[in-house]
């Protein structure tokens, strides 16, 4: 019997972030167990750490199954999946691993407008398909240079786009519910107030109860015929039936997605879209900052563990 504290791994880590983890930890490892429920039971007193993920997150069920647990440590930043509240009622602390993926998000949002705008799709296809040598000259795309961006959700990885978007030579806006103090971006109270001012919609907020349906369908309607749109921040932020209605009737020119309701099981109207770039929620996916991000967890379940401050608490 090991004399290591549990953690409870819920979803899938790499094999570098397991092996770190287990230096500390004995690893109950969810996500692989046949019997999910024998293992909570088995690991009720020796199980004092959660590791989850932003898109699976823990309920308050689970606390309770493990009455021990004092942390929950979140691989990634969203924190929406985790409640919170339950976790606060119970003493049990929650961490994120913020900023060391914000810049990978931002180039993830860029890469997607570029490849929305430009049809990188049909490019790529008409290289390969003989289409060039057969019809010539592929359909002509949109140009992204000097346009105008609006952001939802000028937070870390909203400014980041932004910085990234001035390099195109573009002019910001945002919405928010109130101005930001030093920016000289202009600021719109709400999505649907900020729509028809952009040429490039990018959806950058953080999930939760609190921007559920925040993009909704006044918003997607008073957008400008042809917009490109951009989603980094999570599927719950945008009414997903008024955004494949306009991308039906060709309202939004051009889309590149990266987060869904219902992932990884979206709707199958956005497959059959040729004018939409798909990405399964990858847009932290890097190596780099996937080491990044194991790192931070550890060293939140270690402070926790040794009983220093946390380096990045949420509760």
């Amino acid at each position: 019997m090991s004399d290591k504290p549990g953690l409870l791994v819920v979803g899938e880590l790499p094999e570098w972030d397991l092996a770190a983890l287990a230096a500390r930890f004995t690893l109950h490892l969810y996500w692989r167990a046949p019997d999910r429920a024998a293992m909570l039971e088995a690991g009720r007193d020796s199980i004092v750490a959660i590791s989850t993920k932003g898109e699976i997150g823990a309920d308050a069920a689970l606390m309770d199954a493990l009455p021990n647990t004092r942390i929950i440590a979140c691989y990634g930043v969203g924190v929406d999946a985790i409640d919170l509240e339950a976790a606060r009622a119970r003493g049990i602390r929650v961490t994120n691993t913020p900023d060391v993926l914000t810049e990978e998000v931002a180039d993830m949002a860029i890469m997607l407008m570029l490849a929305a705008a430009r049809n990188l799709r049909l490019g790529e296809a008409w290289v390969r398909d003989g289409s060039w040598a057969a019809k010539g000259p592929m359909p002509l795309t949109t140009r992204v240079w000097g346009k105008r961006m609006g952001i939802v959700g000028l937070g870390r990885i909203g400014k980041a786009i932004a910085r990234r978007a001035e390099a195109f030579g573009m002019s910001i806006a945002y919405s928010g519910r109130r101005p930001q103090p030093g920016l000289a971006y202009a600021h719109y109270p709400t999505p649907a107030a900020l729509a028809p001012h952009v040429d490039v919609f990018c959806v950058s907020a953080a999930g939760g109860a609190a921007t559920r349906g925040l993009v909704d369908a006044a918003a997607i309607a008073a957008l400008n015929p042809g917009v490109v749109f951009v989603n980094v921040s999570r599927g719950t932020v945008v009414d997903e039936t008024a955004l494949l209605a306009a991308l039906r009737s060709g309202q939004i020119g051009a889309a590149g997605l990266d987060v869904f309701l219902n992932e990884p099981d979206i709707d199958p109207e956005f497959l059959a879209l040729p004018h939409v770039v798909l990405q399964p929620h990858a847009a932290s996916g890097t190596v780099d900052t996937r080491k990044d991000m194991g790192r931070l967890m550890l060293a939140n379940l270690e402070a926790q563990l040794d009983g220093r401050p946390l380096p990045t608490a949420i509760v």
